[in-house]
């Protein structure tokens, strides 16, 4: 079977109802949900041929409702990643927004992208198209915000997800996907991603304070964030990297997660210039700390309050745009 089908999920504690929409090709099975623009899962062949399930997510909408913290495959914004001190200048003027990490703003804050509805439709024959209107003011951010993303199953298999918004006011703007993926399988209770290998293109990152905002830019040689060799994940890691093709107009390969034990391995590509690597070490809920690794394709956190970095400005007449691909393979 391939193609693209959608059906009822659930319905909201406000009444709400929320749709899963599944796409289907080459050997790769992907279901995202309208509430948060959520990947659900997403099924690959081992090297056996079996597939199985390689995000963490819950079966039904409850769980999300109930754990909405760590994020689960979901569609993040306004502002991926953190904004220090939960607020920001912009044309002269400050604006606040909500700070929902402590003295920060997290992934668009209290309730951002991925705790609202989507409108979906389908694009095409393997691929949907998630929209909404993000008003003016909303968690504290300026401009009416109009926001796509369409997610598509590539010839290959690969996962393209492809970001657009326009603004009618001047305002910052960086959105990302927010799965765990865990290669060995989530289905029957997953186990820990730390003996996964992965591969970082980055010679820098950006290290944090305590409340987890850049400091600068340091190199990673000689030092733990070091993984432009292939090594195995580990743990401890909350960080953005600097990617070292920096911003392109076509995504391009940046990262390798592989799994040894399932021979899967997962290439992440994109347009965007940082790569925030999170070991889900805080993770609560019914998955057990360090049982899946995030890889979000970003622009570098707490860049509004830092000229030197990218900018995330994003004016009236301007169109922002943002690729992801994440491709699947097996290895010997």
């Amino acid at each position: 079977m391939s193609g693209l089908s959608g059906t009822h999920f659930g319905t909201l504690s406000d009444g709400t109802e929320v749709r899963s929409w599944t796409l289907e090709r080459a050997g790769v099975r992907v279901r995202v949900l309208s509430y948060g623009g959520i990947v659900q899962s997403v099924e690959v062949p081992d090297r056996t041929g079996r597939a199985g399930n390689v995000v963490l997510g819950f079966a039904d909408l409850a769980g999300y409702e109930e754990h909405p913290g760590p994020y689960f495959g979901a569609l993040v914004g306004r502002y991926a990643n953190r904004i220090g001190g939960g607020s920001f200048p912009l044309d002269g003027r400050t604006y606040e927004v909500t700070r929902n990490e402590g003295p920060s703003c997290l992934h668009g804050g209290g309730r951002g992208f991925d705790q609202r509805v989507w409108d979906v439709i389908p694009d095409g024959p393997y691929a949907v198209r998630l929209s909404r209107v993000s008003p003016d003011g909303e968690e504290g951010f300026p401009g009416r915000v109009e926001v796509s993303a369409v997610y598509a199953l590539e010839e290959s298999g690969a996962l393209r997800i492809d970001y657009e918004a326009v603004t009618d006011a001047p305002t910052v703007l960086a959105l990302t996907n927010h799965s765990y993926w865990n290669l060995g399988g989530v289905d029957g209770g997953p186990e820990s991603t730390t003996g996964h290998e992965l591969r970082i293109d980055a010679s820098r990152y950006t290290p944090v304070d305590a409340d987890l905002i850049p400091t600068g830019v340091a190199e990673v040689a000689g030092t733990r964030f070091d993984f432009r060799a292939a090594r195995k994940a580990g743990s401890g890691y909350d960080h953005n990297y600097v990617l070292d093709k920096g911003v392109t107009e076509a995504a391009e390969e940046i990262a390798e997660l592989y799994d040894p034990a399932s021979g899967r391995a997962l290439t992440v590509a994109t347009t965007e210039p940082g790569l925030q690597l999170y070991t889900a070490d805080q993770v609560t809920g019914p998955f057990a700390p360090g049982c899946g690794v995030a890889l979000e394709t970003q622009h570098f956190p707490d860049s509004p309050n830092r000229p030197e970095f990218p900018s995330t400005v994003l004016r009236p007449g301007e169109v922002y745009r943002s690729r992801t691909v994440y491709g699947f393979r097996v290895r010997d």
